[in-house]
């Protein structure tokens, strides 16, 4: 059995993100881990880039612009390779998806998903157990 090198959390987090497009249930899994592991910027930041596309799918740009730019103040300067993802990728779509939301009213774009891309095969592995073992929320986000 392999040693599990990512927090329970963390994993379901990447698979809200980038498999369900969950942005409200990535909110809750990364809040609590967040909280558990004492408030780690990196983890708010991935939190803030989360609900940020939760915001700008429900129409709320103004939230959306507030996240994100949020998001990208605590993960800009991270290490690249952070926590078995590519952190860079997901700090430069965070700045294009921002940049375009302040162009908006101009330039109105409609929702579309980021990914997280991985960059760690164990991570990705964990997050491909979960595609055949789903995590059960108590909620669903239509």
């Amino acid at each position: 059995m392999r040693k599990q090198r990512y927090d329970r959390l963390y994993v379901e987090f990447i698979y809200y993100f980038n498999v369900e497009r969950d942005y409200f249930e990535c909110h809750e899994v990364m809040e609590e881990l967040w909280l558990e592991e004492g408030r780690s910027p990196v983890y708010q930041g991935l939190l803030q880039v989360a609900v940020g596309l939760y915001h700008y799918r429900n129409g709320n740009v103004s939230g959306a612009k507030k996240l994100l730019s949020a998001a990208l103040a605590k993960l800009r300067d991270r290490p690249a390779g952070q926590l078995g993802i590519d952190l860079a990728q997901l700090v430069e779509d965070s700045q294009i998806y921002l940049t375009r939301l302040e162009r908006v009213s101009a330039e109105p774009f409609a929702f579309y998903d980021l990914d997280i891309r991985i960059t760690d095969r164990d991570l990705a592995a964990l997050v491909e157990e979960l595609k055949l073992n789903p995590p059960h929320t108590g909620h669903k986000d239509d």
